[in-house]
């Protein structure tokens, strides 16, 4: 009985030892398609922030240009940034009708999808 049960696991031990490493190649051939993937994945998003902040900072450029252009909102200290091409104006204006007009002008902005007013005024 002993030695049917030795050779029952002896069978088993190279059973397992003979595929292995057929198995460690699979999960390994796996690993690095996933370890491929995952760097297409980051020179992707790398790519795409790279691009949007290319984007964000003309558009910023531009809605500055805007204001100084613009007869109302000239001289005025309005910070802008641009995230996502969502435009955040800030500073201090003498009105709320002045307030108004810049985020007017930043959201005809072409590119502009949204501005948030943080504008302060009397």
């Amino acid at each position: 009985m002993k030695s049917v049960f030795r050779i029952s696991l002896l069978s088993a031990a190279l059973l397992t030892f003979a595929t292995a490493p057929a198995a460690f190649a699979q999960s390994a051939s796996e690993s690095m398609h996933e370890a491929g993937s995952s760097a297409e994945n980051a020179v992707s998003h790398a790519y795409k922030g790279t691009k949007t902040a290319v984007e964000d900072s003309a558009l910023t450029a531009k809605v500055k240009t805007a204001l100084h252009d613009d007869k109302i909102t000239s001289g005025l200290d309005i910070h802008v940034t641009t995230v996502a091409s969502v435009v955040t104006l800030k500073g201090a204006v003498p009105s709320a009708d002045v307030s108004a007009h810049a985020e007017k002008v930043a959201q005809d902005t072409t590119g502009v999808t949204r501005v948030k007013n943080k504008l302060k005024h009397p």
